[in-house]
């Protein structure tokens, strides 16, 4: 089922399983080109107006979105935090959870939500003396710097890294935790981030305008022919 079918693990959404989601999107998505589509080789003004009404609505919660996670940025920043490290407690149990983590802090050169102390939070991982884990105070590879001498990954580079003064860290591990790695990604990026968003934007706009005037033009034959 691979990772669709744990998704329910990896978000801890509490019973709501995501893949529902996908497939309620996957659904509006199918009756909105059924719509457009029917309507415009039909000449169905209903099926049109519910086309251009259906994605007025999307575009508009499209933009309320991007405002309220603008306007509650500690928010969506602590829902993160809570996600990542719910996902670090389980980090052991799925196998998928790992390729989702280790890729993100990888990617991202992160450890961690906010830094690698957060690995504290798995009970493989953790340092309290009632551990008998080998990795102990330790970190997953993902948080190791890579050598670029070493073409086979060596997946206990992290074994024990926190027992050891934090000023040597910076040398064999990542110490930026990945949301302020994120928080640094963002303007980085922010034309490329702006770039997508205005060209969705302009498509759902040029959407609108192609079915508002199909709609108009049908309108203006219909009425020809009353007369």
């Amino acid at each position: 089922m691979g990772v669709l079918s744990d998704l329910t693990k990896v978000t801890r959404l509490h019973g709501f399983d995501p893949v529902v989601l996908v497939l309620v999107v996957g659904g509006v998505m199918f009756v909105l080109g059924f719509a457009g589509c029917v309507g415009a080789l039909r000449e169905n003004i209903c099926l049109l107006k519910f086309f251009c009404g259906a994605i007025v609505l999307i575009f508009t919660l499209e933009l309320a979105a991007a405002v309220l996670a603008f306007l509650f940025q500690d928010w969506v920043r602590d829902r993160f935090k809570e996600f990542f490290e719910n996902n670090i407690k389980s980090y052991r149990d799925d196998i998928d959870l790992q390729n989702l983590i280790d890729s993100l802090q990888k990617i991202n050169h992160c450890c961690g939500a906010q830094g690698p102390d957060d690995w504290d939070l798995n009970i493989y991982f953790n340092c309290s003396t009632e551990s008998k884990s080998r990795e102990k105070c330790g970190v997953p590879f993902s948080c190791c710097v890579p050598d670029p001498a070493q073409k086979v990954v060596n997946t206990q580079c992290g074994y024990d890294i926190r027992a050891q003064k934090k000023n040597r860290w910076d040398n064999l591990i990542f110490t930026k935790g990945c949301i302020p790695a994120l928080e640094a990604w963002l303007p980085r990026n922010i034309y490329i981030v702006a770039g997508a968003f205005i060209a969705i934007s302009l498509l759902q706009i040029f959407g609108i305008f192609l079915a508002r005037s199909l709609i108009s033009d049908i309108e203006v034959v219909k009425a020809g022919h009353l007369f």
